[in-house]
């Protein structure tokens, strides 16, 4: 290669980084850390954002199931937005209804038993605006997980199978609006 071929190179690979340079600073990831407040205070802007959206009691019938899927969900709705450190003074509300159910999947024919569930957990939210008493955002998020139930001779095993199914339903249906909820504060759609 003689010498102007390596400048050219030279040149050509000097700009491609350049550009890329230049570049980078237009993208920003969604759970990025960009610092609101500057560095002093360490919380990103995203943080802030979920950190300052309240979630009341969800409204369930006492002494059912889903009256203790609402509190296991509403708690995992809490730590998904603060990440374990606490709100700040809200800016936002998120009302959420519930509905869950059981489909059986797999019966065995000889006995007429189900051996196989799958349990569904629907959540209807609503986040409004305080300031303006607005909604911002409406939708549902649905969680679906299967469990099994080993034999009738083993009731607490199946008992045991269907709360952990409704545990691991909340916890997916909390993920999900924790990123419907991030999504709107990023793009504000």
């Amino acid at each position: 290669m003689s010498l102007p071929d390596r400048t050219l190179t030279f040149v050509r690979a000097l700009a491609a980084i350049g550009i890329a340079a230049l570049a980078a600073g237009c993208f920003q990831p969604m759970y990025g850390e960009r610092l609101s407040g500057g560095p002093a205070n360490g919380e990103s802007a995203m943080a802030l954002a979920l950190a300052s959206v309240d979630v009341p009691e969800i409204d369930t019938p006492q002494g059912q199931r889903i009256s203790r899927i609402s509190v296991e969900l509403r708690n995992d709705l809490i730590f998904a937005l603060t990440g374990g450190r606490g709100t700040t003074s809200p800016t936002h509300r998120l009302k959420v209804i519930l509905n869950g159910s059981g489909i059986p999947v797999i019966v065995d024919i000889n006995s007429g038993r189900t051996e196989i569930f799958n349990y569904r957990l629907t959540a209807t939210y609503v986040l409004t605006d305080l300031a303006t008493g607005r909604p911002v955002v409406r939708g549902s998020a649905t969680g679906e997980v299967s469990y099994n139930i080993p034999g009738s001779q083993q009731r607490f095993v199946g008992e045991r199978g269907l709360r952990d199914a409704e545990n691991r339903a909340a916890l997916t249906v909390s993920e999900s609006i924790r990123n419907r909820l991030a999504s709107y504060f990023t793009a504000g759609t």
